[in-house]
Order: structure tokens, then C-alpha cells, then sequence
């Protein structure tokens, strides 16, 4: 069984090498959907009974581990320097500092990672991370499946 959570936030970016309107400082409503995959839990009585796992409990960690970072930040390529410099002068200003390029792409992998260590098997129904889906506009998104990380 698949379940999908999806959550909503906003942040800023540039991609400093393209070659139209995506150089300049910009900023998204991105929406993040979280796959997972597990067995349904037969547990008569108990609150996760015919549930993968609860949608809330779905939300809380991808908030605690990755949405609250990103939120209202602005996510910075390291290597982008007279960006990086500019940032920093700037007072209590939320900067997330990347390793790579801040494409939907590249933001979408780092998630996925991320979140693979987030959400585990804890119930015994064999929970997993299938894909996570990261919207940068409501027509462009990327995808990052399990089978982009040779994680089996």
C-alpha cells in the first residue's frame, strides 16, 4: 500500500549558470509530496489500526527534518559567492547553504535523502520511502524514487 502526504512552503533561490529569468533572485511556493510505503497495520484497538502510517505523524517529521529549514529561506549554491557574501551581510536572515545548485532537481535528491532516514520501519509494516515529489510551480516538478539511490 502507498500513501502520500503533501505539504506546502516557501522560499527564494537562483540558478546562477542558466541562461534566462532563473538567474535572478526569485522565490517559489513549493509544495513537497511524500510517498511511503508499508503494510497496512491490523492492530483492533490501537490508534495506527488500518493505517501505513498516520498523515500527521507524516507531516510533524517532515516539518521537524526538512520543511522548517527550507521554509522562508533562501537556498544558496556555496559556490555562488557574491550571493553567499550578499546573504550574509543581511541581519538574522534565514540562509540555507547548499552543496550544489538549488535546481528542483538537486533540491528534490537532497529531500529524498534526507527524509529516507527519517521515516523507518518502526511498526513493523515494513514502512519505507518510495518517491518524494517537489513542486517548484504547479506545472514543474521534479521526482526522486527510491530507485534513483540504489536503496533497494
Amino acid at each position: 500500500m502507498q500513501i502520500t502526504r503533501r505539504l506546502e512552503f516557501d522560499a527564494g533561490h537562483r540558478i546562477p549558470d542558466h541562461q534566462s529569468q532563473c538567474r535572478h533572485l526569485h522565490g517559489h511556493r513549493y509544495a513537497i509530496e511524500i510517498t511511503l510505503s508499508g503494510d497496512i497495520i491490523q492492530a483492533g484497538g490501537q490508534p495506527m489500526n488500518g493505517m501505513v502510517m498516520d498523515f500527521s505523524e507524516i507531516k510533524s517529521l517532515a516539518k521537524q527534518h526538512l520543511v522548517d529549514a527550507w521554509d522562508h529561506a533562501f537556498l544558496a549554491y556555496r559556490g555562488d559567492t557574491a550571493l553567499v557574501a550578499f546573504l550574509s551581510s543581511l541581519p538574522d536572515h534565514k540562509t540555507v547553504l547548499l552543496e550544489v545548485v538549488p535546481t528542483a532537481e538537486n533540491l528534490v535528491a537532497i529531500a529524498f535523502s534526507t527524509l529516507n532516514k527519517v521515516y523507518l520501519d518502526a511498526y513493523g509494516n515494513h514502512l519505507r520511502l518510495e518517491c518524494v515529489r517537489l513542486f517548484e510551480t504547479p506545472n514543474c516538478w521534479a521526482d526522486a524514487l527510491r530507485s534513483d539511490f540504489a536503496l533497494g
